[in-house]
């Protein structure tokens, strides 16, 4: 399999773990860069931050354009929001930049797993069916892709998850966002629930909170 290309952040040297982050529809690897050195981490816990960039596909609810995307979206309902196909291909893409990194000396309870949105659903479906055990899932304004999966997933179910949502998120309502944390909490996994007067975005008092969290999953 062929990775996909990323760009890499290391806040020292010789990291000890791993944050690997997915982008949101239309975006690039690019897009959350920045805030690493807004995370102010601590010279005495050197990470390696990963930021893929998804392949490009046409997206049908932007009538057919080719874009950066993790999977297709028919539709902006339950059952055309995630394309299976796509969703299992780039679960697929995660694996592969997972076990990169262990190949690269991390220990995979020391990879955290991240995504905004698109990126988000990608990455709570790879730690769904994980066949290693993680150091954290931090799924940002996104949801569960395929809940239709849960019951049959394997994945390890002890490790710590970070969700947040804007309140005023348009694009995935809240509501979307919440019933997935009930669904993980339901499902075993212990979720730290964050929601902010914001829309499809990203606001600082969020990255207070990111930090914090990624602080106490590397302690």
């Amino acid at each position: 399999m062929q990775l996909p290309e990323t760009v890499e952040v290391t806040t020292g040297e010789n990291p000890v773990g791993s944050v690997i982050w997915l982008h949101g529809l239309g975006a690039d690897g690019r897009d959350f860069e920045p805030i690493v050195p807004e995370l102010r981490l601590p010279a005495e816990l050197p990470l390696r931050f990963v930021f893929p960039h998804a392949p490009v596909r046409p997206v049908t609810i932007n009538g057919g354009m080719a874009m950066r995307a993790w999977y297709d979206i028919l539709s902006l309902d339950a059952q055309g929001r995630a394309d299976a196909k796509g969703v299992h291909e780039s679960t697929a893409l995660l694996e592969a930049l997972i076990s990169r990194e262990i190949e690269r000396g991390i220990e995979a309870d020391s990879i955290v797993v991240a995504g905004f949105s698109q990126g988000g659903a990608i990455a709570i479906n790879a730690v769904l069916h994980s066949k290693v055990r993680l150091a954290g899932l931090m799924a940002l304004s996104t949801y569960i892709p395929l809940p239709g999966e849960l019951d049959a997933s394997a994945g390890n179910r002890e490790l710590p998850v970070f969700m947040a949502h804007g309140s005023f998120d348009p694009m995935i309502q809240m509501q979307w966002g919440r019933a997935s944390a009930e669904t993980l909490v339901k499902a075993g996994f212990a979720v730290e629930w964050h929601d902010y007067p914001m829309a499809h975005a990203v606001c600082p008092d969020e990255i207070d909170d990111i930090r914090a969290w990624l602080l106490s999953v590397f302690k």
